[in-house]
Parts: structure tokens; C-alpha cells; sequence
């Protein structure tokens, strides 16, 4: 999905009255919707529409390669995500930044509200502990360095090692991939990308940071730049393949070398044409098959601290969220006693007039303390209850209480004359 596509897709889903927030997270391997909704069934028709018209399949079609998680699932899911449990290298870090590209959309066109913005902010929190805490990251640092290792590893031992690359695609994952070739030694590189100013200022700060000799390249170019390159990576957004079986044959003609061409597509879509892989003297490697790789598994130990610190996470939230759900409640019933006691002190006003203004005041306090003590208890309590996940008691407080539906609500909504 490309950029230009986020948002109108998301404004799609917005059109229908089921959804009141939406914010999308497009990665290389996921597209994926997080909705706040009024009603399940009609929001996930409107979104399963969406995305039909968008990827030209029929509903029925893509519920074959869809997931859907609700409510608590689909926080626990994000949280999951966010700290690179679900990713196909397990670990990498890639998808903090996608979910913050994600969250910073939303905001921009104002499809994200308070719940999405909280969410969004805590799975962040989330991703940035389990990097910092567990040692999830330390089995590759993304899905470019395990590429690069099965590329090693089928040029076979006693091949020179590799010092050439060409790196197509100058957006995040294109830079991304330069960082992780220059950390595995590679000594020359060429950046290519549709947009050859693009490239080009990737390539500068490639040779700035690391010091090694970067150029830029226009896609027409790609041949010529590919006809010396040892591994050649793609990292583009594109729908299309953007490196064709007649590129990668002129690449070939003008090679001097017969060591194996290996290319290694990080696309998904594919950005190479499939074509490509059956021309001799060329390997690819797609992200699919580098699925299951032993060096795309973090050590069990690391998995299981991070998989702890998720599940705390998503404990503490859920239990925050509840008690928030009560929290209109307790303000209602608090009001509500204040209202009475109020009510009850004019009246006692009017029966008892010689009541000086220290009597009174002494009378009121005594009051006001007598209902605050008879509420403190139920009031603390139902905010515990809440937290462990049961809602009755919040209902059984308005039913006691008499609170009527909506006071609760009214109570806890700002004033907007404070604004």
C-alpha cells in the first residue's frame, strides 16, 4: 500500500457511522487497521469493503488471508507487534518506526481520537521497553541482515566476500538496508530509486555516516550499476516489480565476474520479477523463504522475557482502561451526594435561622464527612473490582443510586467553558 493510499483508504472506513477512529499500519509483510467502533458487525463489513475495492478481491476471497482481533485481543496484538514478537525476523525494530509513521498520519488528519492516541502512544512504550530490556533484537537486527547471511551462505566458502552492493529503494527500508551492509562490511555501494535526487541524498549521508564510497542512481540506470555489484537489495514500497528480467539480463551481459549475482528482495509485493530468479548465474532470495531461518529466531530466553513484559503491559492497561469506565460512575455518585447534601443544608438554614455562620459552616463539614466516608469504601472498591475485569458492580451503583443513563457521562465530560 503507498503512502498517497493510507489515508484515503482510512477516510473510506471513516465514511461509515459504525467507526469513530481509525489508524492504519502498512509494513512489508502486514496491513493492518485498528478501529474504534460502535458496533462490531457493520464496522468489520465496512472495513472488509474497503479493503476489497482497494486490492481488487472479493471479500469472500480475502477472508483467507485476514485476521480479525477485538477489544482486549487486538490491544495484546498491537502490543505483540510493536515489540517485533509477530515479525517474520523476530525481533526487528523496523516496526516501532512503522507504527509511529502509522500513529503520526492519524494525527495529522485527525482519524486518530483519544483512544487510538493512547493506544498508539502505549504500544510504543511497549516496543521501546522490550528492545531495552530483553536481548529480543540481538538474533539480527532486521530482516536485511538475515537476507544478506542466506546470501553468504549460498555464494558457498572459498568466494571472496562480498564489498559491493546496490541498494534499490531510498525510503526507510532502503536506508535501513545501507546501515545494515555497511555494518556487515560491505566497502562500495550504489543507491538507485526512481527519483535519482532521492538517491542520491541517501547515498551522501551513507558516505558521511560510514565513510564509504555511496553513489546515487536513476531505476533506468540499474543495469549498468548491477553489472559489478556482489548482492543487490530491493527495499521499495512498490506495488509492481521495479526490477525486471530484462534489467537483471543486461546486468548479467555486461558482468565480468562468474561468481552467482545474488539479489535479495525484501519487497512484499515482490519487487523483482519472478522471471529473474531462472536466469543463470542469478539467486534470489525473497522475504517468504527467509521464513523459519534460525538466525530470524531470537533466543528462546529473550522471546520468553519479551513475551513477559508484553503480557504486564497489556495487564496494566486493560486494568487502567476499566477503571476509567467507572470513573464517570463514581464522579456521578459523588455529585449526586454532594447535590443532597447541599439540598440539606438550605434546608436546614431555613429551619434554623439564628444558626451563626460558624454553626453552619461546622454543620456542613459534619455532613459533607459523614457522606464522604460512606461513600469512600464503595467507591474505592468498585474501582478494584473494575480493574480484575467486572463491570456489574459500576451497573449495580447506578441502579442503587439511581443514577440515571448519561449522568455519568455528562459529569465526567469537560466543562467547555474551562477550555
Amino acid at each position: 500500500m503507498s503512502e498517497h493510499d493510507r489515508p484515503k483508504l482510512v477516510s473510506s472506513v471513516l465514511q461509515s457511522h459504525a467507526v469513530s477512529e481509525a489508524m492504519l499500519v502498512s509494513t512489508c509483510n502486514r496491513i493492518e487497521l485498528y478501529a474504534v467502533v460502535d458496533a462490531f458487525h457493520p464496522a468489520l463489513e465496512t472495513v472488509g469493503q474497503v479493503f476489497g475495492e482497494h486490492s481488487g478481491m472479493s471479500y469472500a476471497d480475502m477472508t483467507d488471508h485476514a485476521y480479525v482481533r477485538y477489544s482486549e485481543a487486538a490491544v495484546e496484538h498491537l502490543f505483540t507487534v510493536a515489540a517485533g514478537l509477530d515479525s517474520m525476523v523476530v525481533g526487528e525494530q523496523q516496526i516501532l518506526g512503522q507504527i509511529r509513521t502509522a500513529y503520526s498520519v492519524a494525527d495529522e488528519h485527525k482519524t486518530a481520537g483519544s483512544t487510538l492516541h493512547e493506544l498508539a502512544q502505549q504500544a510504543l512504550r511497549v516496543g521501546k521497553r522490550v528492545h531495552s530490556e530483553t536481548g529480543i533484537d540481538r538474533a539480527g537486527a532486521s530482516v536485511v541482515s538475515v537476507a544478506v547471511a542466506r546470501a553468504d551462505a549460498v555464494r558457498g566458502t572459498g568466494q571472496p566476500p562480498m564489498r559491493r552492493a546496490v541498494v534499490i529503494g531510498a525510503g526507510a527500508m532502503g536506508s535501513l538496508a545501507t546501515s545494515e551492509l555497511a555494518r556487515l562490511g560491505i566497502t562500495e555501494m550504489f543507491v538507485v530509486n526512481r527519483t535519482t535526487e532521492r538517491a542520491n541524498e541517501l547515498a551522501a549521508r551513507v558516505t558521511e555516516r560510514y565513510g564509504i564510497p555511496t553513489r546515487g542512481a536513476g531505476i533506468d540506470d540499474v543495469a549498468e550499476v548491477m553489472a559489478d555489484a556482489d548482492i543487490v537489495v530491493t527495499a521499495t514500497g512498490s506495488v509492481t516489480p521495479v526490477l525486471q528480467v530484462g534489467d537483471v539480463h543486461q546486468a548479467l551481459l555486461r558482468r565480468a565476474s562468474m561468481i552467482p549475482l545474488m539479489i535479495c528482495d525484501l519487497g512484499l509485493p515482490r519487487n523483482v520479477d519472478p522471471a529473474a530468479a531462472r536466469l543463470p548465474g542469478v539467486h534470489v532470495i525473497d522475504i517468504e523463504s527467509l521464513r523459519g531461518d534460525s538466525g530470524a529466531r531470537a533466543a528462546a530466553d529473550d522471546t520468553a522475557a519479551a513475551t513477559a513484559i508484553v503480557a504486564g503491559e497489556l495487564a496494566g492497561y486493560l486494568s487502567a482502561q476499566r477503571q476509567a469506565e467507572v470513573t464517570p460512575t463514581v464522579a456521578a455518585l459523588r455529585q449526586r451526594a454532594a447535590d443532597l447534601v447541599d439540598a440539606e443544608i438550605l434546608r436546614l438554614e431555613s429551619r434554623l435561622p439564628d444558626l451563626d455562620a460558624a454553626q453552619r459552616d461546622e454543620v456542613a463539614k459534619t455532613v459533607r464527612r459523614v457522606a464522604d466516608k460512606l461513600l469512600h469504601a464503595p467507591t474505592v472498591r468498585v474501582k478494584q473490582l473494575a480493574s480484575s475485569g467486572s463491570t456489574h458492580y459500576a451497573e449495580a451503583l447506578r441502579e442503587l443510586f439511581e443514577l440515571k443513563p448519561g449522568t455519568a457521562e455528562q459529569v465526567a465530560a469537560p466543562d467547555p467553558g474551562s477550555r
